[in-house]
């Protein structure tokens, strides 16, 4: 799938409800793989029982601990490189939060960003990154931000499309 002018491999995201969610959905819908670390049982807030994602996103794999804060560090060790999508005005998320301090931590390349308004500049970010690079997609969970999902698609319709407007 080419994303500013390179190929993205892979979408790695932990499957949460909203920017987490939306990244899945955008792979699939457009035949991009995807994986990523889900909590043990499959966990999300919109999918409590096990096995969870699972059953819906099987190319997840279930990490060790039922906690988020694993899948969280997992997917960001794992990952090439790491957009985070935080919509301006969104709730505070402890998880996103860990996101990017992992990324910090781990000396990803990183792209933080809060809405449209970034589209250029992470399509400009995406054209520097190595080629067959594998993304991670996070940010904040639908409860966290109920328009992440929505916002995450336009924007990543934007992104892997926009040499075709």
């Amino acid at each position: 799938m080419r994303a500013g002018s390179k190929t993205i491999t892979r979408i790695r995201t932990g499957g949460q409800s909203g920017v987490d969610r939306a990244a899945m959905d955008f792979a699939i819908e457009h035949e991009i793989p995807y994986c990523g670390w889900c909590p043990k049982g499959g966990w999300a807030e919109d999918y409590p029982d096990p096995p969870g994602l699972l059953r819906d996103y099987p190319e997840l794999q279930e990490t060790p601990s039922s906690g988020t804060e694993q899948r969280t560090r997992w997917n960001m060790r794992d990952a090439d490189a790491i957009l985070t999508i935080v919509p301006d005005g969104s709730a505070v998320s402890p998880g996103t939060n860990v996101g990017l301090e992992e990324g910090k931590s781990l000396g990803k390349p990183m792209y933080t960003a809060v809405g449209m308004v970034d589209v250029p500049d992470i399509i400009k970010w995406i054209r520097i990154l190595p080629e067959g690079t594998e993304l991670c997609v996070g940010g904040p969970r639908a409860s966290e931000c109920p328009e992440a999902y929505d916002l995450t698609m336009e924007m990543l319709r934007s992104i892997f499309f926009h040499d075709a407007r």
